[in-house]
């Protein structure tokens, strides 16, 4: 089993990878595999709304990593997102990211574990964790919790590493992921994923 570490910071080994890092710790622990993905300092275009996606399943911007993540969650058995938080929300790179991601790829992440996790200096991580969960719920993808929300705080990832209820928090992550996948790989030869209904529903509210 492997789970996907998405490293939504442009600063590949800052906070928001100390944070990373302490889940990852965890599920290697647990005979859980892990890989990063770094968005990097690249940047990345917000959806243009094309709609070429629906057609293939990939963004039609293919040189900046979306397409490649989409693949990397696809063959991954979970998945965690963290980010910085800028300005009470994640890294605008990330969330141009994981709207064409999402958008595209979506359908192909329906039913793996997924978390977020948040890196603030003092404030606005509960926002910014709020935002990166959505992404999860609109995509039938079961959240993992741990005993308090995803964030960890300092300015810098010595200072993270004085955050010990912070550390504490990923740690407790890592191991409710892993033993859920372990939980979820014991059910799938006896235990069918739920059934679709037929037609998706869209309902626009305007008269």
């Amino acid at each position: 089993m492997k789970v996907l570490l998405i490293n939504g910071s442009p600063d590949s080994k800052g906070c928001t990878y100390t944070a990373l890092s302490e889940v990852a710790g965890q599920l290697e622990a647990q005979g859980i595999e892990t890989q990063f993905f770094n968005i990097g300092k690249k940047v990345i275009r917000g959806c243009t709304a094309c709609s070429s996606c629906e057609e293939t399943g990939y963004c039609v911007f293919s040189d900046d990593g979306v397409n490649e993540c989409i693949d990397l969650v696809s063959n991954a058995d979970g998945v965690i997102i963290g980010s910085p938080v800028y300005y009470a929300s994640p890294n605008g790179a990330l969330l141009a990211l994981l709207d064409r991601m999402f958008f595209a790829g979506g359908a192909k992440f329906a039913y793996k574990p997924a978390a977020s996790i948040v890196s603030c200096r003092r404030g606005g991580a509960a926002t910014a964790f709020d935002v990166l969960n959505k992404y999860f719920t609109i995509s039938s993808m079961p959240i993992v919790s741990s005993q308090y929300w995803n964030a960890v705080h300092g300015n810098s990832p010595e200072e993270v590493k004085l955050d010990l209820e912070g550390l504490q928090i990923m740690r407790v992550l890592g191991r409710n992921m892993a033993w859920l996948l372990k939980c979820l790989d014991k059910a799938k030869e006896t235990v069918p994923y739920p059934e679709n209904e037929d037609e998706r529903l869209w309902t626009n509210f305007i008269r």
